[in-house]
């Protein structure tokens, strides 16, 4: 068996259980919502809401590989484990990564039956079954596992995590019950369905970029072989190539009601585009990535208006961060200023010439309107009314503009690597 037929079974057991896990929760509730007995609890104790477990085995002894990759790579022997929710919606990116660690590491890896109770909203088709219920969620959770925020957490990538707690050492940075949580968020927040997120994903909090990014996918799903599918909105709107007058139903959608709407240019293995109208500030920043990290995402970027600080600057001209002045302070106790956030030198190169193709313009030219540079990111959208501060500390970080999220998503970024 090579790595890659081993690592396909290996998702399809840990499907399986979850499957298993899903029908026996969902068949309990229904269960009880109509009036009969809440589960047996000695079958709950035997693990019958349990999400999947995800081991490895990495023997002492072994010759570690030299790898320059950063991902699907084990820091020491041992045992290794995370609980998995959603296989079929993370199935690619296990089987990827489990068929890397088989073919470079000497390992044993085993499915098997987790501790982690999975909780009763993340298994409900919406909330019919609760509203049909003369039963207040309060009774449900007496009798079927709920959230429990202790057991949620990112203490495993902000370095908190103690062997000294656990017998195994994490496996990953999101555990099944930290996915879960954030997938609900996201569908919460913006208004269209997780599973709809797509692997490049821009942010912005103007309107207008929302508009131009509809129009234009709108274009690219008639182009003829297109590799997009559809284009969902927020308000669980989706067209296609074939829908009439797409840009409309997506106006006429209930995007407003959602804090954070998204959009989602879809292509097959999630390799599209997805655009999310964040808002203002770093507090937003922080709360639509928190979520969206769990998705594993290539990459993701601000575009938006920032405020240019150098008497050379003009409007409209662009801004391409090289480096960060974090003022924003929403992730101080976790990613200490002090620590810096190194550029990825091929996106930055990517992004150059992005500008030298739509500009037609290069070199000394391109430089009159791209401005490279310090960013600050500040949480003080007044700042204005502190400039006898804020200017020292913009002419001591050589600082060309300032905003209130660039800095926020890319420290986010270097924080869930």
């Amino acid at each position: 068996m090579t790595p890659e037929t081993q690592a396909a079974a290996i998702v399809a057991q840990l499907n399986t259980e979850y499957q298993k896990t899903v029908s026996a929760l969902r068949d309990a509730l229904k269960t009880f919502l109509a009036g009969g007995a809440p589960p047996d609890p000695a079958a709950r104790a035997g693990g019958a809401f349990v999400y999947p477990e995800l081991r490895l085995t990495w023997p002492r002894g072994e010759v570690y590989p030299r790898l320059s990759r950063a991902y699907a790579r084990l820091s020491a022997p041992g045992d290794y484990a995370v609980t998995v929710t959603r296989p079929d919606l993370f199935g690619d990116y296990l089987r990827e990564q489990i068929t890397l660690l088989l073919a470079d590491f000497k390992v044993e890896i085993t499915v098997g039956r987790s501790s982690q109770e999975m909780p009763f909203p993340y298994v409900l088709d919406g909330a019919v079954d609760i509203a049909m219920a003369d039963i207040g969620s309060a009774d449900i959770a007496r009798h079927f596992p709920t959230t429990e925020l202790s057991q949620i957490g990112d203490e495993i990538a902000d370095g908190f995590w103690s062997p000294a707690l656990e017998e195994a050492r994490p496996l990953a940075l999101f555990d099944g019950l930290r996915t879960d949580f954030s997938l609900a968020r996201l569908t919460h927040y913006t208004g269209a369905p997780a599973e709809h997120v797509q692997q490049y994903i821009l942010f912005t909090n103007y309107h207008r970029y929302v508009d131009e990014f509809v129009r234009w996918g709108c274009e690219q799903l008639k182009v003829p072989g297109s590799r997009y599918t559809q284009l969902s909105a927020s308000g669980r709107v989706v067209v296609t190539a074939d829908s009439e007058n797409p840009e409309q139903q997506i106006a006429d959608g209930s995007w407003r009601r959602h804090q954070m709407p998204a959009y989602h240019l879809m292509a097959d293995d999630r390799t599209g585009i997805t655009l999310v109208n964040i808002g203002v500030g770093p507090s937003n920043a922080k709360t639509i990535t928190d979520h969206l990290a769990v998705l594993r995402p290539q990459a993701w970027l601000m575009i938006g208006h920032c405020g240019g600080l150098r008497g050379s600057q003009t409007i409209g001209d662009y801004v391409l961060a090289h480096a960060y002045l974090r003022d924003d302070h929403v992730l101080d106790d976790v990613l200490p200023p002090a620590i810096p956030i190194p550029p990825i030198a091929e996106v930055q190169v990517a992004l150059g010439k992005a500008a030298e193709l739509v500009t037609g313009e290069t070199g000394e030219v391109l430089k009159k309107r791209l401005r490279t540079g310090t960013v600050v990111t500040t949480d003080d959208r007044n700042w204005e009314l502190r400039y006898s501060v804020s200017a020292l500390r913009f002419n001591q970080s050589r600082a060309v503009a300032i905003d209130m999220e660039s800095a926020t998503i890319a420290a986010q970024g270097y924080r869930f690597r």
